[in-house]
Order: structure tokens, then sequence, then C-alpha cells
């Protein structure tokens, strides 16, 4: 009697699915029930406190409020008005111009600095920790000092030294105290481009320098084909947040000019918070608006920009 092997039936979860049938999909990971419990104060923390009254004031940018009492429904009215205004555009003129300038000075003080303490030098270590301590003062003490060093120390010295141009504070004239808050920011700023150049500089390999030096290439010659391309990223990164973060000066301007002389450094942020007070209530949100937008399009340009220029 003959006898027929048979075949094994083949394993369909070894083979995997036939070419009509659809792909399996991983089964979703169920998260703990825990992870939200821990996650619903903070949720309503930052509800309750940013975007309740964020919303709120944006209604309230369509009324003629002036902070309490009745309000009327008014449309589009303060933002046509927000663009004829020569005090709200002379506040952005000067906000944006403050920034660019600032954020010039920062990154390139901070990069020089970065190059020179990453070289080999006496004491690295503590000059680097002498550079950082500017950036954990408080913004508004940094101001009131320099306030006085501007206002009497500063014409003091001016007055011996026969200076004249200096003989009066810098800051009650319209023409230079954007100077002043410029260094001042700038002063409180670098510590953290530093610290970013320096991070960067450090993620170099030093192989890359050796192989250059042995071809022969000058010191320029390395930090222009080597340092910078390497750490375009970073300079990047600096430029889109620093300038950024200079937007939405305040504190600083507050403690050095008060806005003065004049409204000649009056930044938007203060324009803001003075129409809080003087009854604009409505017409100031609708420029905080425009304001929050101009902030969120610059942070979606920097989570564009970055994304994938400096590796972790």
């Amino acid at each position: 009697m003959a006898i027929q092997a048979t075949a094994p039936a083949p394993d369909r979860d070894a083979a995997g699915p036939g070419p009509g049938a659809p792909a399996r999909r991983a089964p979703r990971r169920r998260v703990d029930a825990t992870y939200y419990l821990f996650l619903l104060p903070a949720v309503a923390l930052f509800t309750l406190a940013i975007t309740v009254p964020a919303v709120m004031g944006v209604v309230y940018s369509f009324t003629d409020s002036i902070g309490f009492g009745d309000t009327r429904f008014i449309g589009l009215t303060n933002y046509a008005v927000l663009f004829s205004d020569p005090a709200i555009l002379g506040s952005y003129g000067f906000t944006v111009g403050f920034a660019l300038v600032t954020v010039v000075v920062v990154n390139v003080v901070a990069f020089l600095l970065a190059i020179g303490l990453a070289s080999r030098i006496p004491a690295r270590a503590a000059l680097r920790t002498v550079f950082v301590l500017p950036m954990v003062v408080s913004g508004i003490v940094i101001a009131f000092v320099f306030n006085f060093l501007f206002s009497s120390s500063l014409p003091r010295l001016a007055s011996a030294l026969g200076i004249e141009a200096l003989e009066t504070s810098v800051l009650a004239n319209a023409d230079l105290a954007w100077t002043a808050i410029v260094l001042v920011t700038a002063w409180q700023a670098i510590p953290s481009a530093l610290l970013v150049y320096t991070a960067g500089i450090v993620s170099i390999p030093g192989e890359v320098y050796e192989a250059a030096s042995i071809d022969g290439a000058s010191g320029w010659r390395r930090l222009r084909s080597i340092t910078l391309p390497l750490l375009a990223g970073y300079v990047l990164i600096n430029l889109v947040i620093g300038f950024k973060n200079f937007l939405n000066a305040y504190d600083v301007i507050v403690g050095l000019t008060d806005g003065g002389p004049g409204t000649a450094t009056r930044s938007v942020a203060m324009t803001i918070f003075a129409g809080f007070s003087g009854g604009d209530y409505a017409y100031q949100m609708a420029n905080a608006t425009i304001f929050f937008l101009i902030a969120l399009a610059l942070a979606l340009v920097q989570l564009r920009l970055t994304r994938g220029k400096v590796a972790v």
C-alpha cells in the first residue's frame, strides 16, 4: 500500500499577510490613567492662567472696554486705528530696530568669547563662570545699577577727563538713550548665547582641527572653513531665539529710561501695559493680539528653521 506524504500547512503568521490581505497594525500601547491624573493639574493651571485670559483679551479687543464697567461691541475699529496710530507705529519701529541691533551685538560678542574660551588659556573654567554670571541676575536690578552708572558715575568721569559729549547722561538724550539699552540688554543676554556656542564648539571633533593643522591651515582658515560651517545651526538658533526674546523687552527699559525721553525708547510691551492702566484696555488688547500673532509667527519660523539643525 502506497503512503502519500502531505506537506505541512504553511504558517500564516510566519509567512505574513498575503498579497491582498490588509497589513496588520502594531497594537497601540495603552497609557496608564495615572499619567493623565498627574497631567491634569498642570493643564488646568495653564488653561486658567494663560488660555482663558488670552481668549478673553481677544474678545475684549473687539469692544470699547476701559477695563471695567459696561462694554460695547465695535468690531474691527481698534485694529483699524492701530495701523494709523503714530505712537503704536513708533513703538514697533523702536522695538524691531532695537531687537535687530541687539541680536547682532550679542551674537558677535558671544561667538568671539566662545572661540577665546575654547582655546587653551589659563583659568578657562573660572572665566566661563564669570562670563555667565549676568544671566542669573534680575533684569530690573541690572537696569537700576546701570542707570546710576550712566546718570552719575559716567558724567562725573567724563567731566574729570574733559569729554563734553558724555558730561550729561546718555539716558536723557533721545538720540543716544537706545544705545544704553542695547548695551545693558546685550550684557545680560550674552551669557546664554555664549553657552550655546560653547556647546557647539565642544561638539566638534578635535581630529578635524588636527587634520587641518597637518594640512597647513592657518587659524583664520580653520575658523572660516571648519568652525563657522559646523556652528551654522547654533548661530541660527541664537539669532532666531534672541530676536524673538528682544521683541519682548520690558524690564531693562523700565529700569533705565522708563520709555523716555518722551516716548523715544518705549517698546511695544511697555505701550501695552501702559494702556491697561490708562483707559485704553480694549485698544491695547488689540495691540497685544497683533503682537501675539507676530510672536507666534516667529515661533513657527524658529521651529521650521531649527528643526534638525543641531544634533543632540
